[in-house]
């Protein structure tokens, strides 16, 4: 593994980082949260004209035809900036499946449109069970005269409100609950008669929302992949989800460490600089070293994703570590800069509440783990 950028990368990356350190200030991220649709339309035109919604589209669909590490790169800058908006929910959670799973026309149509920032989509996929485990699929899916008859509820379905098509996983063989087989995926317009989208308020700010599915008909045309065997491919939209959040909880770091090294270097406190005090420079030796090997651990999950070859066990690795990491890094942020790290008015509480989200998203550490010991065999 070679991790040292190439000159593409390198350009990829400062030109993400010289947007964002222009337009998604941190009082752009305040005014963000309290925003109802919680993005800028402008600047989501200028991530499209940079082509960053493309990067996993292949060329044949208008896309750039890249690979997973260099999608990861704007995912650092973007969680270095804590950069609010539908990027996620739409290339991660509603690009992939359609990549995965989609037909030649399903593609042609919603990847097209979704490389040149048209298409806002995202992933229904939790219920009230909360688990990330076929038990969790029950929002029911019943054919019926050449369509499917959708039913339930899904919870924490990001950005529902913008997109404008939602990827919903449903249980089309009631037999056979809590099993992997007999669930599917569809494509389902975020305009179809029956479907409810309320919000639910947040620490961070972002915007989920709990999307109802009152006997929402869809065509059979618009199922994803073949019907009953969508658990697999929910797995790997997962696995590639996590290993994203963790190249944003990486930015973060960087960014927790960039507001707490210079605090600590002005400081003064009982007639001396806190960086001089012993336990403030071990805090500050532990950022680094849990700063690393969050990079390290994310950068390697991410070239595995690009090798073809299994990559399950190093993205369980991957978030298990990093949520762990991450949310101690942020800890000892907070503990060497104090009580002001937890005023509005200063950044370090943006990734704070970040931090408490992140390490839940697509699967706590302790349910990684548990993916890890079934990788080795236990």
């Amino acid at each position: 593994m070679d991790f040292n950028l190439s000159s593409e990368q390198n350009i990829l990356k400062e030109a993400a980082h010289k947007l964002l350190a222009k337009e998604c200030t941190s009082e752009f991220v305040r005014k963000m949260a309290e925003d109802e649709n919680g993005y800028s339309p402008a600047l989501w035109e200028k991530m499209a004209e940079l082509g960053w919604m493309s990067l996993l589209v292949p060329e044949s669909y208008g896309g750039s035809g890249v690979n997973f590490f260099d999608l990861s790169l704007i995912l650092t800058e973007m969680g270095y900036y804590a950069m609010p908006g539908p990027f996620f929910a739409t290339v991660i959670l509603g690009g992939i499946p359609v990549l995965e799973a989609g037909s030649e026309k399903q593609k042609a149509d919603i990847l097209g449109e979704l490389a040149v920032g048209k298409r806002l989509l995202t992933l229904a996929l939790n219920e009230q069970d909360g688990t990330y485990s076929p038990k969790g699929i029950n929002l029911s899916a019943v054919l019926k005269e050449g369509q499917y008859i959708l039913n339930g509820k899904k919870l924490f379905v990001q950005d529902a409100h913008v997109a404008d098509t939602i990827i919903c996983a449903a249980r089309t063989d009631r037999f056979k609950s809590g099993e992997p087989e007999g669930i599917s995926l569809f494509i389902v317009d975020a305009d179809k008669p029956g479907l409810v989208i309320e919000p639910l308020d947040t620490m961070a700010g972002d915007k989920q929302f709990e999307v109802a599915f009152n006997s929402v008909a869809i065509s059979e045309d618009n199922i994803l992949g073949e019907p009953g065997k969508a658990w697999p491919v929910i797995e790997k939209v997962m696995l590639m989800a996590a290993v994203a959040k963790c190249a944003e909880m990486k930015g973060g770091a960087r960014k927790v460490m960039d507001l707490a090294i210079p605090y600590v270097k002005g400081r003064q406190q009982f007639g001396r600089v806190v960086g001089t005090f012993q336990a403030v420079q071990h805090h500050c030796a532990n950022m680094l070293t849990l700063a690393d090997t969050i990079n390290f651990m994310t950068d390697q999950a991410a070239w595995k994703i690009d090798t073809g070859l299994s990559f399950e066990k190093e993205a369980a690795m991957c978030k298990a570590w990093v949520s762990d990491s991450y949310r101690t890094l942020v800890g000892l942020g907070h503990q060497i800069i104090g009580g002001l790290g937890f005023m509005e008015e200063y950044d370090l509480q943006l990734y704070f509440k970040r931090a408490r989200e992140a390490v839940m998203m697509f699967g706590s550490a302790d349910f990684h783990r548990e993916l890890v010991a079934r990788e080795i065999g236990l």
